[in-house]
């Protein structure tokens, strides 16, 4: 890596193998716990007897869980420091997971769920707090490789899950397992973990403010995107003819790979690159990923436009949280806790307004939008990576 590179990174004795390995596992048990909730969905209707209106709302208060404590995350990182919260978060998780499976009333369950998404969200926010720290202790891009790991702890999560239940194994049982996991991989990061990260004095809360809030809307567009796709990309290539219904995942699941080897290996495209050229080249791969899928005569083509997208906007968001930590217009870890939070609703509402976008002009139409929109980040990319005093 280049000097200038590292001087811009700015390394401190802080950086240890241990403190990178403790970020890591935080990344890796937020993606697992989070995961391992999704097959069990199921079963909590079928426990509750409830109608899939009265689920949609209990499942909004996992995302209301979420948003108040990134809300109120960054404030108390930049207070106290990033390590009790990543401990705490953690353990609430592998606390609440079990929970889920128990809640015999929907209060009960809508409790449980606004508990355990208020324990991904301050896990969530503190992690990346915690990540741009080391992350500029080490002298190198690093953000990739821990988002990466968000992705494998997602796969491992509902894959182990999904097969506990396939073997007839209870939810309960199920869950108290992948808790167990959950806790032992804390247990290694906890005394890893740095004491204080960006501890600050000033006031628990800042406006958004200055290039924080550019940084907010990209990362909201990213993750809007990312939340379309989830849920209209199959009735995307299905209503087209390119597929069955019964493969419609497919696209997905390829924009889910793609992304995630992106991430695992966009810590060395950004030390070679850097971050501006990540981040437009990125931007207009994924933007073509777009046209693709959006053109595709056939589903092979389809694929690729699939592919084309995961590997484009696999390392926009860390790239964005890297410079949430390096700007001087607010203190890091709000700014770390504003644009984690932006895109967090992003990627809630922003299907929903896909949903309202194609009932009046279709979805195809509502896919080129977001394409239009995406068509902001490599647009930016030269203001958000602009040098500043």
């Amino acid at each position: 890596m280049s000097t200038r590179a590292s001087h811009a990174y700015g390394a401190t004795p802080v950086d240890t193998p241990a403190t990178r390995l403790a970020t890591r596992l935080a990344f890796l048990v937020a993606g697992f716990g989070v995961a391992c909730w999704a097959p069990l969905a199921p079963f909590a209707k079928q426990r509750l007897g409830v109608d899939e209106g009265v689920l949609g709302l209990l499942l909004l208060c996992l995302g209301l869980g979420s948003v108040i404590a990134m809300t109120l995350t960054g404030a108390l990182s930049a207070r106290y420091g990033s390590k009790p919260i990543i401990v705490a978060g953690g353990i609430g998780l592998a606390v609440f997971l079990p929970l889920l499976t128990v809640a015999g009333t929907p209060l009960t369950l809508g409790l449980t769920l606004l508990a355990f998404g208020a324990s991904l969200g301050s896990l969530d926010v503190a992690m990346n707090v915690h990540a741009v720290e080391v992350e500029r202790a080490a002298g190198r891009p690093l953000m990739s490789g821990f988002h990466g790991l968000f992705s494998v702890g997602g796969f491992a999560g509902s894959g182990l899950m999904t097969l506990l239940l396939s073997l007839h194994i209870g939810t309960q049982a199920s869950t108290v397992l992948c808790a167990v996991l959950m806790l032992v991989a804390m247990a290694i990061a906890q005394p890893r973990l740095l004491e204080r990260v960006q501890r600050n004095g000033g006031p628990l809360f800042v406006a958004p403010r200055g290039i924080v809030l550019l940084l907010a809307s990209l990362t909201a567009i990213t993750f809007l995107v990312e939340g379309a796709l989830l849920d209209w990309s199959a009735l995307l290539v299905t209503e087209k003819g390119l597929m069955l219904a019964s493969r419609g995942g497919l696209g997905y699941l390829l924009f889910s790979i793609a992304m995630t080897a992106g991430r695992l290996g966009g810590d060395a495209i950004t030390a070679r690159f850097g971050d501006r050229s990540t981040m437009l080249w990125g931007g207009v791969l994924a933007t073509a990923g777009f046209a693709t899928l959006l053109t595709a005569p056939m589903a092979w083509v389809a694929m690729t436009g699939f592919l084309l997208i995961g590997l484009g906007a696999s390392n926009i968001v860390p790239v964005l949280f890297r410079r949430a930590g390096s700007q001087r217009a607010m203190p890091s870890a709000l700014a770390v806790a504003a644009i984690t939070t932006t895109g967090y609703a992003g990627n809630l509402v922003g299907p929903a307004g896909v949903g309202f976008v194609a009932k009046a002009v279709g979805l195809p139409c509502a896919f080129w939008l977001l394409a239009g929109l995406f068509c902001l980040v490599p647009c930016c990319a030269h203001v958000v990576t602009a040098k500043r005093s």
